[in-house]
């Protein structure tokens, strides 16, 4: 019998007995080998995250790896056995956004594994087999945990359109900042600028394809063709706005808290920037994704600091919110 956290309420969670459900029609059963956690996990358990993207009671856990178990009526059966990473936004595939591959803009609403249905901190996780990525037979499977923010930054990638040659740059040291570096280095940039708040970041964002390291207290250069936030604060976007030449482009993935004071309206008018958001992955930047893991060009484990089993949940959480700089990423094993 295996185990599963369940939040029951802000603050309140168990563990509890967990049977695997059988697959449905559509559906496949994946045995989890880890789950990650990250600043929205911390935002479910403390009960902050905003209404309409939480459904308690709730099983987190939307980063995760596994291997197929079963698979329902209507699944390939070579699926079992295989190893798989899976998009978190369920979508009714049907309307207008859904058909134009805009998965995470579903007019039918918002549903996501691990905030409004369960998730992945549990033994097994069943869920619609068409949400799967297939991953090569000799992967690793606690790296490949990670995909899911690298999904998110790969969406902010292909949204911004780096070309080969461009001055490209990104602001955050994260987990988010760390996987843009490894995405925007992969495209061949004529300069990659990491700005941070931390110094201790610059050995890893140099390792991983950085050509500058800046914190933000130092002097910044400008003129960059390309600028993906990754840090989550108001702060972070001005300072991202910054760095941009006239004409540039600007994609924000972090979320502020409420009331943060945004961009100046009249910088991005007058300067003609071009300016994304992203909030999760449609599968183009998945797939994009998995391809890049399996080329060898994404390297998640040198950003996770602790393995910890389910039954660690709360510390797992305290970890995450401690502010500690040796604290990276943190998986969790069923």
């Amino acid at each position: 019998m295996s185990t599963a956290v369940v939040v029951e309420a802000p603050g309140e969670h168990r563990l509890v007995p967990h049977e695997p459900r059988d697959p449905g029609p559509g559906e496949a059963l994946v045995a989890v080998h880890a789950v990650g956690i990250c600043g929205s996990d911390r935002e479910v358990y403390q009960g902050n995250r905003p209404v309409g993207y939480v459904r308690y009671p709730l099983t987190p856990g939307h980063e995760w790896s596994g291997t197929v178990a079963a698979v329902g009526a209507g699944v390939p059966g070579s699926l079992v056995g295989r190893k798989v990473v899976g998009e978190g936004f369920r979508n009714c595939q049907v309307c207008d956004r859904c058909h134009a591959g805009e998965t995470t803009l579903c007019t039918a609403g918002y549903e996501e594994t691990g905030f409004t249905q369960p998730g992945a901190m549990a033994g097994t996780l069943t869920l619609p087999a068409r949400l799967l990525h297939v991953l090569r037979d000799d992967c690793d499977l606690t790296a490949a945990a990670l995909l899911e923010p690298a999904a998110c930054i790969a969406a902010a990638a292909l949204k911004a359109n780096a070309r080969p040659g461009e001055r490209v740059a990104v602001v955050g040291t994260g987990t988010l900042g760390m996987f843009a570096v490894q995405v925007l280095a992969a495209g061949s940039p004529a300069e990659l600028l990491v700005v941070g708040t931390r110094d201790d970041r610059e050995a890893l964002s140099r390792r991983f394809g950085a050509s500058d390291f800046r914190t933000k207290d130092q002097e910044l250069p400008g003129g960059f063709d390309v600028v993906i936030e990754t840090a989550g604060s108001a702060d972070a976007a001005r300072t991202a706005a910054a760095l941009l030449r006239r004409g540039g482009r600007l994609v924000l993935t972090g979320i502020p808290a409420p009331g943060a004071q945004g961009l100046d309206p009249t910088d991005l008018v007058v300067r003609q920037l071009e300016v994304h958001t992203v909030f999760g992955a449609p599968p183009g930047a998945w797939a994009h994704t998995v391809r890049m893991f399996g080329a060898g060009l994404l390297d998640p484990l040198p950003l996770v600091t602790h393995e910890l089993s389910l039954a660690e949940f709360p510390h797992a959480i305290e970890l995450v919110g401690s502010g500690d700089p040796k604290v990276g990423k943190v998986l969790l094993h069923p």
